[in-house]
């Protein structure tokens, strides 16, 4: 197949439509900057999809389990490697995405008679000083963006798009419980996007349709009808917590206390 490039060509096309077929049933993730640091957010049904990856590092992931704990162990022994090698300051994830993960999903993808990951990554990384978190999202090729203030995964660009849009409008000093109503109506907005074009293009016998709009008045009850199936799942990186590690899971009780009271979850 490599003595005639467009045949590689074709099958790193075949890939990438097979890759994208998998997305489509995910569930999105968002992390956004908040007062004292980073929110991430997404809906898990038995699988969790957020970690914690160091001190200062948190990992959320759409795709195969298996993929993702695979690449999820990669990241933490990387990351504990450097740490104690050099110093945890030098544990980035900037440096975890460009020599670590990057070039091995890269890698896989590009092997054409080799399974590629299904998985898609957003790394969150809660800056040293106030203002300077970072956000780095990894696509299931290896290539990968940096931003700053939001990030978001999702099954297609057209609904990454809509859903960053939604979020950019709010400064990175909101309180915890106003960022976790941000978050919450983007996942929703995200998820229900992608619900809509995946029956609209079942509709039209596998056309690609466009990304339809959303009554962003009935996301809560779209929230409630998904998280009564599924689990709501929720963490930070917090700059004000003591000790080394930054990370915590933010458990149902303080889950239910904090989300907008319009949502009215009954969280277990």
């Amino acid at each position: 197949m490599y003595e005639e490039p467009y045949k590689w060509v074709e099958a790193v096309g075949n890939r990438r439509q097979y890759l994208d077929e998998q997305f489509k049933q995910g569930s999105p993730v968002v992390a956004l900057a908040y007062e004292r640091g980073i929110v991430l957010l997404t809906v898990s049904k038995g699988t969790p999809k957020l970690y914690e990856i160091y001190d200062r590092l948190g990992l959320g992931g759409m795709g195969h389990p298996a993929d993702l704990e695979k690449l999820r162990f990669t990241l933490l022994e990387m990351a504990h490697v450097e740490g104690f090698n050099r110093s945890p300051s030098d544990v980035t994830g900037s440096r975890m995405v460009k020599y670590g993960i990057a070039p091995v999903i890269k890698q896989a993808f590009e092997e054409v008679f080799k399974a590629p990951f299904i998985v898609k990554i957003l790394l969150a990384e809660l800056g040293q000083k106030t203002g300077k978190e970072s956000f780095l999202v990894i696509n299931y090729d290896g290539t990968f963006e940096e931003g700053s203030h939001c990030a978001v995964l999702a099954a297609t660009k057209a609904v990454e798009r809509e859903m960053l849009k939604s979020l950019r409008g709010n400064p990175a000093s909101l309180s915890l419980e106003l960022a976790l109503g941000a978050a919450l109506r983007a996942w929703a907005l995200g998820d229900r996007l992608q619900r809509q074009a995946a029956d609209t293009e079942g509709d039209r016998g596998g056309e690609t349709a466009e990304v339809p709009s959303v009554d962003t008045a009935s996301l809560y009850d779209h929230v409630r009808a998904t998280v009564a199936e599924k689990t709501l799942e929720c963490a930070v990186l917090d700059r004000a917590q003591p000790g080394s590690s930054k990370y915590r899971a933010l458990m149902p009780e303080e889950l239910g206390r904090l989300l907008p009271k319009d949502v009215n979850l009954s969280l277990s």
